[in-house]
């Protein structure tokens, strides 16, 4: 049999386990040691300077920032040892530092400081740390300099230095003119002083001895003869203002003596852009303001627009009434033109014409249709005045007129009575037969309601919203005709305030709306006709509805000598009273109603008027009640 014994092992020494171990844990004791140290001085210098640190040679390290402050402050005392002399011949002014503005910002300085060994990462701190325990770190203090404070200084030697020179005299004595010469002065130049002393508080100087710069000045004002000339041309002779009014007669004139413009000179002094000065004269001619305003009134004239007609063929604006520019006096330019005359010695320029403003009108000769939006006609009503007097036919042919070619623009609103202006015989209207009470009479304008029922009927198919509508008290048969009841306009003036009735309505549009109007006597018709851009919208009337009808009242006769027997003038014609209602539906392209208008009015029963000869057996039938 075959023996095995088993294999030795050699022997190991138990410090090669052990030897590691213990490095291991000294090196652990050590790191903890230096966290501990570290912490330590982090926690000693929490709200100290770490050490090592300096400024303005003063250790700083241990100090809070109050000791250090203080610490600083005590060390700097430049701002009081350090001494300038400003001399000037003679005479010299002594200021420390501080007076001109230097001073310690120890705060500043000492935030610096603080902010040594507290970077953002941990290691940079302890390397900062332990540069400036060992090495040290110097901060630099901040020094301020507030030169406005070295500005405030020199001005107390400009004070004493500073003499202005003695400029050329103006004297004016009445008609008297007389002058005299100036004398040199002088003046601290203050910034070429800072020029010269800012350098040795930068570099923070002990002190030094400055001389002043002293400027030589000349006089501001070297001649006084030319204002002077200028002052014996003002009072040299008269001066006139003459002015026309608005028929072109010459008013005026009014006259200022040599003595009277003596006493409106004024000296004064202006720049000639080089630095110096020279005398100004001028004339205070203010106090003529209040007669020029007072004048204005009789002196202005209106704007008048022109009138136009729109080519239906060429689709452009003619003009049957050209326009004019309105005019108002200018006063300020009549004030400078009198003030220029003064000064002017030619006899011929001392008689000054008044000056104007001018104002285009609003609608001028050359204005184009496109400019206005109007591109064509939107809409047109046509009445019949068919039996009327003279008289009556005269009225709707003034009145008329006073509208055709009147422009309303977008957003206006029209106003009948305020184009059409007054009634009167002085405006070219004439009595004639209106409604007054419950009868017929004869009035100033008889037959203008002609004009506004027409006019009311076409901004009624125009679409255009009204804000005043007053139909009349009783159906008049002029009105019937055509559009039927319920489609008149009634107008009234008054001198009453409240008193009067008016037609009006607003363009809605963002077109212009240009009016025309027609009289044609061979069909005893007035026609307006409307001409704008339609903006798409469609315009429909429902009615008139008519209800509560009551007869008309018996017919009255009335005497007309210039009517031969058996003739007969119908000046009204009978009408049954009834309320009527009239709808307007405005609708867009598509079909939509946009606003539906309902006009509402109930008439009173009204008798037919006709006027006979005197003779006529019914004049005598109707006084005897028969």
């Amino acid at each position: 049999m075959t023996a095995y014994y088993p294999r030795e092992l050699p022997l190991r020494s138990p410090w090669l386990i052990r030897l590691p171990l213990l490095a291991a844990t000294g090196a652990l004791l050590l790191a903890l040691a230096l966290a501990g140290l570290v912490a330590a001085v982090q926690f000693r210098f929490a709200d100290a300077i770490f050490p090592g640190v300096w400024a303005y040679g003063v250790h700083l390290g241990g100090m809070s920032r109050a000791q250090a402050e203080e610490a600083l402050a005590a060390a700097f005392v430049y701002d009081d040892r350090a001494v300038f002399t400003f001399r000037d011949g003679e005479r010299f002014w002594q200021f420390s530092a501080g007076d001109l503005g230097v001073q310690l910002d120890a705060a500043a300085t000492v935030e610096q400081a603080y902010a040594v060994g507290r970077g953002s990462s941990l290691v940079g701190r302890l390397f900062e740390q332990a540069q400036a325990w060992f090495n040290g770190r110097a901060i630099a203090a901040r020094v301020r300099y507030d030169q406005n404070a070295a500005v405030a200084r020199l001005a107390e030697i400009a004070a004493a230095v500073n003499q202005p020179p003695q400029n050329a005299a103006l004297n004016i004595n009445g008609v008297v003119v007389t002058s005299a010469p100036g004398v040199t002065g002088r003046a601290l130049d203050i910034p070429a002083m800072l020029g010269l002393l800012d350098p040795f508080i930068l570099r923070l100087d002990t002190g030094a001895e400055l001389p002043l710069i002293v400027v030589e000045t000349p006089p501001l004002i070297r001649d006084a003869e030319q204002a002077a000339a200028r002052a014996r041309a003002a009072v040299s002779s008269a001066v006139t203002l003459v002015a026309d009014d608005a028929q072109g007669r010459v008013l005026g004139p009014w006259t200022l003596t040599p003595d009277q413009i003596a006493r409106l000179l004024t000296v004064g002094l202006v720049e000639n852009g080089d630095g110096t000065l020279r005398y100004t004269v001028t004339a205070s001619v203010e106090h003529f303001r209040a007669f020029l305003q007072n004048l204005a009134p009789a002196l202005e004239t209106q704007p008048r627009d022109a009138r136009f007609h729109f080519n239906e063929q060429t689709r452009q604006l003619e003009v049957f009434e050209p326009g004019a520019n309105g005019r108002v006096l200018n006063v300020d330019d009549t004030l400078l033109r009198l003030e220029n005359a003064i000064f002017n010695p030619d006899p011929n320029a001392r008689v000054v014409p008044a000056a104007f403003s001018y104002t285009l009108a609003r609608y001028h000769d050359g204005i184009t249709a496109a400019e206005l939006g109007i591109s064509g006609l939107v809409a047109e009503a046509t009445t019949y005045y068919t039996g009327s007097t003279v008289s009556r036919v005269t009225n709707i042919g003034v009145a008329a007129s006073r509208f055709d070619g009147v422009m309303i623009a977008p957003g206006e609103e029209f106003s009948f009575n305020r184009i059409l202006g007054e009634i009167s015989k002085e405006t070219g209207f004439v009595e004639g037969y209106v409604i007054v009470g419950e009868r017929t009479g004869t009035d100033v304008g008889g037959g203008v309601c002609q004009v506004s029922t027409t006019a009311f009927q076409a901004a009624f198919k125009a679409g255009y919203p009204f804000t005043e509508w007053h139909a009349h008290a009783y159906r008049v048969g002029y009105y019937d005709r055509g559009e039927g009841v319920g489609m008149d306009a009634a107008i009234y003036q008054s001198d009453v305030p409240g008193g009067s009735l008016d037609l009006r309505f607003v363009n809605d549009t963002p077109y212009h709306l240009l009016i025309e109007t027609s009289v044609y006597p061979a069909q005893q018709a007035l026609q307006f006709r409307f001409y704008s851009t339609n903006p798409g919208r469609q315009v429909i009337k429902e009615g008139p509805q008519i209800s509560e009808v009551v007869p008309a009242k018996p017919t009255v006769y009335e005497p007309n000598s210039a009517l031969a027997l058996g003739q007969e003038q119908w000046v009204d014609w009978p009408a049954e009273g009834a309320r009527v209602v009239v709808v307007r539906r405005i609708l867009d392209a598509s079909g939509n109603e946009l606003r539906r208008d309902t006009f509402t009015r109930r008439y009173q029963p009204w008798g037919a008027v006709v006027q006979v000869n005197p003779a006529d057996p019914r004049l005598a039938q109707q006084q005897s009640g028969g």
